[in-house]
C-alpha cells in the first residue's frame, strides 16, 4: 500500500512515518520542503522515498502524486504554529490554505482515488468560552490566530471537496500533543530543552516561563498518529473528529513534573514576558467520544512517561553533541 505523508520530516510527520514503517505492507512516500532539517528521520531515511517539493507549487505536487499514485495520502505539512503566526500571517495562510488546496486539486486533477486525511488542531475552536468545555466537533469555530485561520480553512477546503467531488476526505482536529522530536517552541518541549541545558552546564540553573496557570489537552505524539491511523482506516468522508485525551495538565503541573525529573534540584524559575501569548484560552480540553466509539482508540502513554521521554530526547541530543 502507497501511503503519502506531507511534512515527512516534522514532529508529527516522523512519527507517523516510523509508525507506518513497521507494518508490513506499507510503502511509504514523503513530502517536504527543500532544504528542510531531516534529523527526525535519519534513523529511518533509507525505508521511506522523499521528495522535495515546495507544496505551493501546483504543478510540482501534482507530478509527485501522479508518479506515486498513493492509495492514502497524510496531509501533515503546515507552517507557524499559533504563538509565532503574528509575525509572519502572510506566509502562513498562504503556506497552509494553497498547499492543501494543490494537494486536493491534484487528487480531483488526475482522477487518483486517494484517501486523503487533513489534519487540523484544536486551536481552530479558538475563544472557547467556559460553558463549552469539553469542547464537541460541533462547536462553533472562533480562530483567533492566522495560525488557526489557516487550519480552519484547511478543513472548510476538505469539506467542501468532499461534498462538492465525491472525494475521500477525513477531517481531524487535534488537541495538544507532545514528546520526543517536538520543536523547542512548544512549552513542554522549551522546558525540557532547557532541563537538560542545564543538566549539561550549558546554562544556569534559570527556566524561563510564560503563563504557568493555563490548562491544556495533552496527549502522546505517538498516540496522536495511531489515531491518525484509525482515522483513515475508519473514518468516514467528509467528517470531522476531535483527537485529545478528553482532561486537562496544568501547564505549572507538567513543569514540576519535569523538575522532578530532572538531576539538579536547585532550579530557579523566572518569568518571561516574552513568553505571552497575544491571546489564549485559559482552559480548554476536548471530547472525543465520536472518534473512539468509531475506532476504539485510546491513549496509551501517560503525561509522565511523555515527559520523561521528552526529557530524555533533548538529554541524548546533548549527549551526542558533546561526544
Amino acid at each position: 500500500m502507497k501511503i503519502l505523508i506531507t511534512g515527512i520530516t516534522g514532529f508529527v510527520g516522523s512519527h507517523l512515518a516510523d509508525f507506518l514503517i513497521k507494518k508490513n505492507n506499507c510503502e511509504v512516500y514523503g513530502i517536504d520542503r527543500p532544504n528542510s532539517n531531516e534529523t527526525n528521520i535519519n534513523n529511518f531515511k533509507k525505508h521511506i522515498k522523499l521528495f522535495k517539493c515546495d507544496i505551493t507549487d501546483f504543478q510540482s505536487v501534482k507530478s509527485i502524486i501522479q508518479d506515486i499514485k498513493p492509495v492514502n495520502i497524510f496531509h501533515l505539512a503546515a507552517i507557524g504554529a499559533g504563538p509565532d503566526s503574528f509575525t509572519n500571517p502572510r506566509e502562513i495562510l498562504y503556506n497552509n490554505i494553497m498547499g492543501t488546496l494543490n494537494i486536493l486539486e491534484s487528487l480531483k486533477n488526475t482522477g487518483i482515488k486517494a484517501k486523503t486525511l487533513i489534519s487540523g488542531s484544536s486551536e481552530e475552536y479558538g475563544m472557547v468560552t467556559k460553558q463549552e468545555v469539553p469542547v464537541y466537533e460541533t462547536n462553533q469555530l472562533r480562530p483567533f490566530n492566522p495560525y488557526a485561520v489557516s487550519k480552519a480553512s484547511q478543513t472548510l477546503l476538505g469539506y467542501q471537496y468532499a461534498n462538492n467531488f465525491s472525494m475521500e476526505i477525513v477531517l481531524t482536529r487535534a488537541f495538544n500533543h507532545t514528546g520526543p522530536r517536538q520543536s523547542e517552541n512548544f512549552v513542554c518541549s522549551s522546558f525540557a530543552k532547557q532541563i537538560a541545558e542545564i543538566e549539561i552546564g550549558l546554562k544556569k540553573p534559570v527556566i524561563y516561563v510564560g503563563n504557568l496557570n493555563t490548562a491544556k489537552d495533552f496527549t502522546d505524539v505517538r498516540d496522536i498518529v495511531k489515531a491518525y491511523w484509525l482515522a483513515m482506516e475508519k473514518g468516514k468522508t467528509g467528517e470531522v473528529y476531535n483527537i485529545c485525551s478528553g482532561g486537562t495538565s496544568k501547564i505549572e503541573d507538567i513543569l514540576d513534573i519535569l523538575l522532578s525529573l530532572s538531576e539538579n534540584k536547585n532550579i530557579e524559575i523566572k518569568n518571561d514576558p516574552n513568553l505571552l501569548r497575544p491571546s489564549e484560552v485559559p482552559n480548554i480540553w476536548g471530547n472525543c467520544d465520536k472518534f473512539k466509539t468509531l475506532t476504539g482508540w485510546e491513549p496509551a502513554n501517560t503525561i509522565n512517561q511523555t515527559l520523561f521521554d521528552l526529557l530524555n530526547y533533548w538529554r541524548q541530543i546533548y549527549s551526542r553533541e558533546k561526544n
